[in-house]
């Protein structure tokens, strides 16, 4: 037999792949390729024998939309691309192309709401078309020529069947082939899928709802005059737009740096109210005016003009958990900026530009703010940064998650001042070596990655060398290199789960101790930004998305690397292999990369042959509050593991907890991977909520294919979480406190087709129950009250039909 080694195959295999695919292109088979059909039929007309009565859309209507049709209309991955989390989703309308496409090789003229066109003559020049009425307006034409009218209309006359599963003609795949028909097209629509009235797949609105929807519809869909911002929010906007636009050099690059890394996420005053978040952007027009955000696509593309404003623009969409992960802005943080970037003694000789090769790699562009300064910036907001990298929009999809194991922990290097000024010269005068794919734009190809790859390869062997130089010559490997969180903070120990095409970061250590675990350095922490977030375009090309995906791995094999530093030498290469198992793994030849870190001993005297265990035990015990609240579910170390100040309820729901997330393999087999469990009580007013993951274990994660040749549910895995963990559940399960142990019993026995049946007609609340609606209001308005200020609302796309 002929052995295939090597990495360079590895990665022509891929794109041999990715080309094939994309000669075979073809595009999507939507309705109709044109907003106007070459035939008009006469369309049903919508039922007018309806009470009008004056609505307002901040006050009616609004809050229906939010708890029914945001539900799977908000973001990049709204079908459609119909967002109905804003009037100015609504009024921007529909469009027949997807965000989502991995198989494109031209990148895709991006359409992001607020941004790329803020007209609705303009959006329909960039071919979205209208689901309101944009012709002669009267209440018979408002409703007869409103799309979201007809689709109302059509769950109306086709109701579901409200019991059992769905039927086949109901389709939920995400890769789904998405029928978006314009006005002149819905006839076609509705005679060839009765069943897909809005909202799909789902239980229609309450006539109350529907009725004042169409009021609103008829009385001509308008907008209520938004309320102004406080008095005391826009005297904060006012004080950190002054701070980001100071004139100094040290100021501007200290601004660009602190911009490409928060413009993503959603920024939160503290003390405000905790439903107002603003975003941060790049203006052409300084405090004070309208914001004319720049239409750039990377936060590091040149602006095309000479002077431009950071500012904060209010966030008006309804705030949904998928993307929204909070950065909160005090004085007590504005300090904390001035201490890192400003207080310390060091020159601005120049202001670097904004050409892709040099603006892509951060290196380069912030050689001169000290990397101790950069680090300890983002390890102050760890979970905020790794919720960057997991909720962007790189990860919607399996092919961009399957580079992750399905849970995992994750350490930092700690910052040392010696160290890390060495470091600054260090990443200033190696550069070169970390570029990243972004600096090739969208038209990478093999040869231009293979470059990247093996400068990627490159700097692994020099940053070895720099370590043993640098820092192991003065320091054991031991818990002293484990950043604390100062004593305080608890973004110190991190869990990352993957849920198939999605993923969660939370604080502190989750579940059973991972096959994997990561621990991340300052460089390794920079270069997944750049790669992930700031340098990832989710409307870039299939060459994008594949080198995107293949540096991924070189980045994940770094961090497990690092981790295994710790581990006794001689259990190093048996623990990495564990890791990658399987012919793929064997035939791509990934073990022929270096094992770094063999030629060190650890200084850790390990007590036990569980290393991964002990090693992360003790630094949680050494960390102290900084380490996170104990498991007391999944790892019950000492009895009685009981949560402090826990209701008897919550105590009595815990010890059952504890014997389901002993579960596992085809115990769990009924379970997709995300569960909210709704634990019913004598009292609505205390019955419990915990979310169930199903940990799914793979041999390896080197394969951007054919993961299902991978899978090993043998030794699937259970994490039961009280509260909430996921943006998107797969199913609502409910039980009788009581009852909780049958339940178990019943789960660990539901394999076959027939048991699981039974096992959901009992416990959970499929698709069409007509009381799905009342668990989604339940855990929505649960979870807004628990976590103010970090929950949204929950999305429904990925809601399974079992």
């Amino acid at each position: 037999m002929i052995r295939i080694v090597g990495s360079k195959l590895y990665t022509l295999l891929f794109f041999i792949f990715i080309s094939c695919f994309i000669v075979a292109y073809n595009t999507i088979n939507f309705a109709s390729t044109s907003n106007t059909a070459t035939a008009k039929p006469q369309t049903q007309p919508v039922d007018l024998n309806r009470q009008f009565r004056p609505v307002s859309y901040h006050n009616d209507v609004k809050p229906i939309l939010d708890s029914r049709c945001v539900a799977c209309h908000s973001c990049y991955d709204s079908p459609c691309q119909l967002k109905l989390s804003s009037f100015e989703g609504i009024d921007r309308g529909a469009s027949k192309k997807s965000v989502y496409d991995h198989e494109r090789i031209t990148a895709q003229e991006p359409s992001r709401l607020y941004i790329d066109e803020t007209t609705t003559a303009g959006w329909r020049k960039k071919g979205f078309f209208p689901v309101l009425n944009e012709q002669t307006s009267s209440p018979e034409a408002n409703l007869n020529k409103s799309l979201i009218a007809k689709l109302l209309q059509l769950k109306r006359d086709n109701p579901l069947p409200t019991s059992g599963k769905l039927p086949d003609t109901i389709e939920l795949d995400l890769e789904r082939s998405l029928q978006c028909p314009s006005l002149d097209e819905f006839e076609e629509y509705r005679r060839d899928h009765p069943l897909w009235g809005m909202p799909y797949g789902l239980p229609p609105l309450t006539q109350d709802q529907e009725n004042t929807l169409l009021s609103w519809l008829q009385a001509g869909a308008k907008a209520d005059i938004q309320p102004s911002l406080s008095a005391a929010a826009a005297a904060e906007i006012e004080k950190w737009e002054h701070f980001l636009n100071g004139p100094s050099s040290k100021q501007q690059l200290v601004a660009r740096y602190i911009y490409e890394h928060l413009y993503i996420g959603d920024l939160h005053f503290k003390g405000h109210p905790a439903a107002e978040f603003y975003k941060l952007v790049r203006s052409k027009t300084p405090s004070g005016q309208t914001v004319e955000e720049l239409k750039s696509i990377r936060p590091f593309d040149d602006p095309g003009i000479e002077r431009f404003y950071y500012r904060l623009r209010p966030i008006t969409s309804t705030i949904v958990d998928k993307d929204h992960f909070v950065y909160e802005l005090s004085d007590g943080k504005m300090q904390r900026l001035q201490e890192l970037f400003l207080k310390p003694e060091f020159t601005v000789t120049k202001l670097p530009g904004y050409d892709p090769q040099s603006a892509a790699n951060p290196f380069n562009t912030f050689s001169e703010l000290p990397a101790i300064s950069r680090y300890q910036f983002l390890l102050d907001d760890a979970q905020y940064f790794f919720s960057g990298f997991i909720k962007g929009p790189v990860c919607r999809g399996q092919a961009a998650v399957n580079v992750i194991r399905d849970q995992f922990w994750i350490a930092f290097i700690k910052p040392q001042n010696d160290f890390m000024q060495e470091s600054t010269e260090f990443l200033a005068e190696n550069n070169h070596y970390l570029r990243m794919p972004a600096s090739e734009g969208e038209k990478i190809g093999l040869i231009s990655w293979l470059d990247v790859n093996k400068l990627q390869q490159q700097y692994v062997d020099k940053k070895e060398t720099f370590i043993h130089k640098a820092l192991l010559r003065h320091h054991d490997v031991d818990f002293n290199l484990i950043w604390d969180g100062d004593g305080h903070n608890d973004n110190a120990l991190l869990t990352v789960f993957r849920h198939f095409d999605n993923a969660t970061v939370v604080k502190g250590l989750v579940g059973k101790t991972p096959l994997t675990a990561w621990v991340v350095d300052y460089p390794l922490f920079e270069r997944i930004h750049y790669l992930l977030v700031a340098g990832f375009n989710v409307y870039g090309t299939a060459g994008h998305q594949v080198t995107t995906r293949l540096y991924m791995d070189s980045l994940r094999m770094e961090a497990e690397n690092n981790f295994l530093r710790f581990i006794p030498v001689q259990h190093r290469k048996a623990m990495r292999d564990s890791w990658y198992q399987g012919i793929d793994a064997k035939l791509f030849g990934f073990f022929d990369k270096p094992l770094y870190g063999i030629d060190k001993e650890t200084a850790i005297s390990y007590q036990t042959s569980d290393y991964k265990k002990e090693f992360f035990e003790r630094i949680q015990q050494r960390l102290g509050p900084a380490g996170g609240e104990p498991d007391l579910i999944n790892r019950c170390l000492k009895e009685p593991c009981i949560r402090a100040n826990g209701s008897p309820y919550q105590q009595q729901a815990d010890g059952m907890m504890r014997q389901l997330a002993d579960l596992k393999g085809y115990e769990i087999e009924a379970l997709p991977e995300v569960s909210f469990l709704r634990i019913k009580t004598t009292d609505p007013e205390k019955d419990l909520v915990y979310t169930l993951i199903r940990n799914q274990k793979l041999s390896n994660v080197s394969f951007i294919l054919a993961e299902n040749l991978r899978r090993q549910p043998e030794q699937d895995t259970l994490t039961v979480v009280p509260g909430f963990l996921g943006s998107y559940p797969n199913i609502f399960l409910s039980v009788l406190i009581q009852q909780v142990p049958e339940f178990i019993e019943h789960l660990k026995h539901a394999r076959t087709g027939a048991e699981k049946d039974l096992f959901y007609n009992r416990y959970g609340i499929r698709r069409n129950n007509p009381q799905i609606w009342q668990y989604y209001d339940w855990f929505n308005q649960k979870y807004l009250h628990e976590q103010p200020g970090t929950a949204g609302f929950f999305d429904m796309n990925r809601y399974e039909n079992l």
